[in-house]
C-alpha cells in the first residue's frame, strides 16, 4: 500500500486500436452493435434455459452459466472501449485499470473451466451414455460451477498483487484496448522480469492445460462417434466442430498472448479483440441457432410471453 501511494501515475492512456478518425466512428458503429448483440444473445440463452423445463439438463445449465460468464466478459471492457473510440483523451482511472486486468483473469479463469466441464459433459453423454445421468447428476453440474468460479479468483487473485504493488512513476501509455498484465506491468520504473514470469506460469499454464484437456475430451469422443450410425455421427460431428471453432477462437489468442508474447503490439490488439468481443457473441450463435431444441424452447417462450401481453 505505502509503494501504491507513492505511485504517481494516476491513470492509464489506453491507445485503442487506430488513430483515424473515419476508422474509429465505424468501430464504434460495429462494436456498438455487436456488444448490444451479445448481450441480447446470452440474456436470452439464461432466461430460456432458467425458464425451459425440458432444458432442464446438465448441457443446458453449464451453457447458461457460460452465457452469463460471456456477458459479463464482454462488460468488463468494451463499453469503456466503445466510449473511447469517440473521445480524444482516451484515459482509465488507476483503480480502473486494475479492475479491468482482475475482471479479465477472473472471467477467463471461469470460462476456461466452464469450456472443460461442457467438453467432459459431452465426452459422457457420448461415450458412457448409460452412466450418463448417474456421472452427471445435479450436485456434480453446480460443483463443476462453483470449481470454475473458485479457480477463476485463484489465477486472478494470485497475479494482481505482483502488479498493483510495482512502482508506476512515469510512463502510462497502454498500447491496446483495454488493461493487461503483461502490458501494464511493463510501465513500472523497475525491471519486471520475474513479474512477467510469474505472468506466463499463472495464465500461460492454465490456458494450456485447459486446452489439452478439452483436445483429449473431443478426441476420444470423434474416436466413439466413428461407430456410431452415419446419421447421428454426422450431427455429432456438427456440434463438436462448432464446439471446437469456439475453443480455438478462445485458446488461440489467450495462449498466444501468454505463451509467445508478441513484440507486435498490433497482433496482440488484434488478437484481444477475439476473446473479448468476438468469442461472447459466438456463443449464442454457435449454441444456439444450430440447436433445434434451444429454438423450440425460445419459440414457446415468446409464444407464452405474446399471449400473457395479450391477456392484460
Amino acid at each position: 500500500t505505502e509503494v501504491l501511494n507513492q505511485s504517481q501515475v494516476s491513470e492509464f492512456i489506453l491507445l485503442g486500436l487506430t488513430n483515424s478518425r473515419d476508422t474509429q466512428f465505424l468501430l464504434f458503429a460495429l462494436f456498438l452493435v455487436i456488444y448490444v448483440a451479445t448481450i441480447f444473445g446470452n440474456l436470452l440463452i439464461v432466461v430460456t434455459v432458467a425458464c425451459t423445463q425440458s432444458l432442464n439438463t446438465p448441457m443446458y445449465f453449464l451453457l447458461g452459466n457460460l452465457s452469463f460468464v460471456d456477458m459479463t466478459l464482454a462488460s468488463f471492457a468494451t463499453p469503456k472501449m466503445i466510449v473511447n473510440l469517440i473521445k480524444n483523451h482516451k484515459a482509465i482511472s488507476f483503480a480502473g485499470c486494475f479492475t479491468q486486468i482482475f475482471l479479465l483473469h477472473l472471467l477467463g479463469g471461469v470460462e476456461m473451466i466452464l469450456l472443460v466441464s461442457m467438453a467432459y459433459d459431452r465426452y459422457v453423454a457420448i461415450c458412457k451414455p448409460l452412466h450418463y445421468t448417474t456421472i452427471m447428476n445435479k450436485k456434480v453440474c453446480v460443483l463443476l460451477v462453483l470449481v470454475s468460479w473458485l479457480l477463476g479468483f485463484l489465477h486472478s487473485g494470485l497475479q494482481i498483487p505482483f502488479v498493483v504493488h510495482l512502482p508506476f512513476c512515469g510512463p502510462n501509455v497502454v498500447d491496446s484496448i483495454f488493461c493487461d498484465l503483461p502490458l501494464v506491468s511493463k510501465l513500472a520504473c523497475i525491471d519486471t522480469y520475474i513479474v512477467q514470469i510469474v505472468i506466463v506460469a499463472n495464465s500461460g499454464v492454465i490456458s494450456l492445460s485447459c486446452f489439452f484437456l478439452l483436445l483429449i475430451s473431443y478426441s476420444l469422443i470423434f474416436i466413439t462417434i466413428r461407430n456410431h450410425s452415419s446419421t447421428g455421427q454426422s450431427k455429432a460431428r456438427s456440434t463438436l466442430t462448432a464446439h471446437i471453432t469456439v475453443v480455438i477462437l478462445f485458446f488461440g489468442p489467450c495462449i498466444t498472448i501468454y505463451i509467445w508474447p508478441s513484440s507486435n503490439h498490433s497482433v496482440d490488439k488484434f488478437l484481444a479483440i477475439f476473446y473479448t468481443i468476438i468469442t461472447p457473441i459466438l456463443n449464442p450463435i454457435i449454441y444456439t441457432l444450430r440447436n433445434k431444441e434451444m429454438k423450440t424452447a425460445m419459440r414457446k417462450l415468446w409464444g407464452a410471453f405474446v399471449n400473457s401481453r395479450s391477456n392484460t
